[in-house]
């Protein structure tokens, strides 16, 4: 089963946004879960990943010490709480499953084989 994005919209710059991401129980046991996202015309990057196993946790540089990715493993839901927002992250947020590891902690897209169809999150200015 797909993983469900939710959770995004408009906000202003410095504001906050949780996204959620659910999935069935299968998709995201012993799993790592990273969430990305893509704007207009760039590149999709990875933002921050969590095992499912081992709740360790990876950021990119742009999501240190504003972004906060954890899971309730019960609820098979992986949140992302983000903080500080600004323009320039507006895009799609995915979340999406790898089989844990090195390169899936660090958010390696084709490690990911199971993708949500996104959120889109707008920051204004």
């Amino acid at each position: 089963v797909q993983p469900v994005e939710s959770g995004g919209g408009l906000v202003q710059a410095g504001g906050s946004l949780r996204l959620s991401c659910v999935a069935s129980e299968s998709t995201f046991a012993g799993r790592t879960i990273g969430w990305f996202r893509q704007a207009p015309g760039k590149e999709r990057e990875g933002v921050a990943s969590i095992s499912f196993w081992d709740l360790s946790t990876y950021y990119s540089d742009s999501a240190r010490d504003r972004f906060t990715v954890s899971s309730n493993n019960a609820k098979n839901t992986v949140y992302l709480q983000m903080n500080s927002l600004k323009p320039e992250d507006t895009a799609i947020y995915f979340c999406a499953a790898a089989w844990d590891g090195a390169l899936a902690q660090a958010m390696s897209i084709p490690e990911f084989d199971s993708w949500g169809q996104g959120t889109q999150v707008t920051v204004s200015s």
